[in-house]
């Protein structure tokens, strides 16, 4: 693993649907940006034969809350790999208002590899890896 990681963005429009009782973005709705940002990520840097050979299940979400995101708003999901552990890959996701780049969540989250026929761990080459890093 080289350089640092390569952080991806993407932008999401708050839409009616996303907002609850209270007024402001649904706690699932950020997760939902989490797993989609971490999905467009590895789709712009995979090839169609890798995307076919690797299925991704997530083993844990953390997210910390720290403003609410309104009606209206544009956000920003931005996200970055951590080193792997095993068959183990870290993620990270910030999730920023778009008007004033302040963050609403962050989210760590645990993926783990696996084939897509057999829904076995699968371990993934250092090289793929790397490409989510700079050099």
């Amino acid at each position: 693993m080289a350089g640092q990681p390569i952080r991806f963005e993407r932008t999401f429009h708050v839409a009616a649907a996303d907002i609850d009782d209270l007024g402001h973005v649904n706690n699932v709705v950020y997760l939902r940006w989490v797993q989609d940002v971490a999905a467009a990520h590895w789709e712009s840097t995979t090839t169609p034969t890798e995307r076919a050979g690797i299925g991704w299940v997530v083993l844990r979400h953390e997210i910390d809350y720290k403003h609410p995101a309104k009606p209206g708003d544009e956000v920003i999901a931005r996200t970055w790999v951590g080193p792997p552990v095993a068959a183990t890959f870290e993620r990270h996701t910030e999730i920023l208002r778009a008007a004033d780049r302040r963050v609403l969540a962050q989210a760590r989250s645990l993926w783990c590899p696996v084939n897509p026929k057999t829904g076995r761990v699968q371990r993934i080459d250092a090289t793929l890896h790397d490409r989510f890093y700079t050099s």
